[in-house]
């Protein structure tokens, strides 16, 4: 049935990143799709530009008559769309398992990982169009060369997949090739321990048929914990000496890092990479070794990967006021924070370094808050707002004050505890000075705040010479 087009698929949760890009795909594949979400944004809008019907909020009667209905890991407990589906014997799937449908009519490069993973992800779909390969692409964040899309429908065999982990769907992942970026202690909400998470990414790569290829990063411990486990093929990319693809005599150069690619023995040569920090080529090695294995000349890669657009969110710069700098990032993730933070400590030596953090999700901060509290080091001073929820109950102990007293107890000595995200925008425009960079923080709505100081800051000092403002 699904692969007849008439096939009516409805999205519940359309307008999330992670549903979005596999609803484009559908529509742009003929199926008739319909979707509903709680909030108007710009996705939804697109989508329905594009021929999706997208409604606004729940309800029963949205459902239509669809023949399947995908659910969006962030829809908890009881929902009048999945409570009728279900009473109409409609099958309710995971969007995971949609994806998986689409992996298995293609020739599928699925991306994993704690951290990393878009960034990653299209980079190589970059390299493949590089290659005229003409992939698919289902991106977990706005893609800059896609016009901020997250998706594209390509008309070849080859399909550039995220794989997200968070909830152990991407299990029903059935890729040819994958890239592990690294494996951390995240989503134990989930998994409850770290063994369970290093076990599912065991399960991640022996899914590769036998003809595939896993690439894992071997700097990462977590990786170096579960390869005796791995019965597939599989390679390493990384800065250690033991690699397979190695990254040497790596330069930083504020938005630009190049290093001097290896594989095994034999030096492939100089890589120019138009992004800042350690972990972004770390990110591009992984892609190397995956685009190796399918055959793609290293000049296309090296083309493709000198010519990357980047993604939203991803060390964007926002605005250049005053000689001030302002920077978004989507690190949320104790690790993620620490390579964000010492990317732009790296990148532009001699200027301080102002971050704004706003926490994610009570579990999260929870599970992490000693790692947090280690995570600030490369900023000269920090402010943290109160914990962006993102649909959970508050958790006795848990706030943001808190772990403000517990980034000073590690030995940070400048950090600031400011309640309202609407008010830290304010604080940055006063601390600020000519020469600085200031970077915001978070997976919530954090990034508003780099609107808020550009427009501050262009009251005081002139006009931006640089404006790329937060989309919605």
């Amino acid at each position: 049935m699904f692969r007849k087009h008439d096939t009516k698929i409805h999205f519940v949760g359309i307008g999330g990143m992670g549903m979005c890009g596999i609803a484009e795909v559908l529509a742009n594949m003929g199926y008739q799709v319909s979707g509903s979400d709680n909030n108007d944004t710009e996705i939804t809008r697109h989508l329905a530009g594009i021929g999706c019907k997208v409604a606004q909020g729940h309800r029963a009667d949205h459902l239509g008559e669809a023949d399947v209905v995908v659910v969006s890991s962030a829809i908890k407990g009881y929902n009048p769309e999945v409570e009728a589906a279900r009473a109409r014997q409609i099958p309710v799937i995971p969007r995971a398992e949609m994806l998986g449908e689409l992996m298995r009519m293609k020739y599928g490069i699925a991306v994993a990982g704690a951290h990393g993973k878009t960034t990653t992800t299209t980079m190589a779909h970059s390299v493949l169009m590089a290659a005229g390969l003409d992939p698919t692409a289902v991106i977990g964040g706005r893609v800059n060369s896609l016009g901020l899309a997250n998706a594209r429908w390509g008309k070849s065999d080859y399909l550039v997949a995220e794989a997200d982990e968070s909830d152990g769907s991407f299990l029903t992942l059935t890729p040819t090739a994958a890239i592990v970026t690294n494996i951390d202690a995240e989503h134990l909400d989930h998994y409850g321990t770290f063994d369970n998470v290093k076990k599912a990414f065991t399960d991640f790569c022996n899914r590769v048929p036998f003809y595939g290829l896993s690439a894992l990063c071997l700097d990462n411990p977590g990786v170096q914990a579960i390869l005796p486990n791995l019965t597939k093929r599989f390679t390493t990319f990384g800065v250690a000496s033991q690699a397979v693809y190695r990254a040497r005599n790596v330069r930083h150069d504020g938005l630009t890092t190049r290093f001097v690619a290896w594989r095994k023995a034999d030096e492939l040569g100089e890589v120019m990479l138009p992004m800042p920090g350690q972990h972004n080529v770390l990110n591009a090695l992984g892609v190397l070794a995956v685009t190796d294995f399918l055959g793609i000349e290293f000049a296309t890669y090296v083309k493709a990967i000198a010519q990357f657009e980047g993604i939203q969110r991803r060390f964007t710069v926002r605005g250049e006021v005053g000689g001030i700098t302002v920077v978004d990032d989507f690190g949320h993730h104790p690790a993620e924070v620490r390579a964000t933070l010492s990317g732009a400590r790296t990148s532009f030596a001699g200027r301080r370094v102002i971050a704004a953090f706003q926490p994610h999700r009570f579990t999260r901060t929870r599970d992490q808050f000693a790692e947090f509290a280690r995570s600030f080091y490369d900023a000269d001073k920090v402010v943290l707002c109160d914990v962006f929820a993102a649909g959970e109950k508050p958790i006795e102990g848990v706030t943001s004050e808190q772990l403000v007293r517990a980034i000073k107890d590690a030995g940070h000595k400048d950090v600031t505890y400011i309640p309202r995200r609407e008010d830290v925008a304010a604080w940055l425009a006063e601390q600020v000075r000519p020469g600085d960079l200031a970077i915001t923080l978070g997976a919530g709505n954090v990034q508003l705040c780099c609107n808020e100081l550009i427009e501050l800051l262009e009251k005081t000092r002139g006009p931006a010479s640089r404006k790329n403002l937060v989309r919605i």
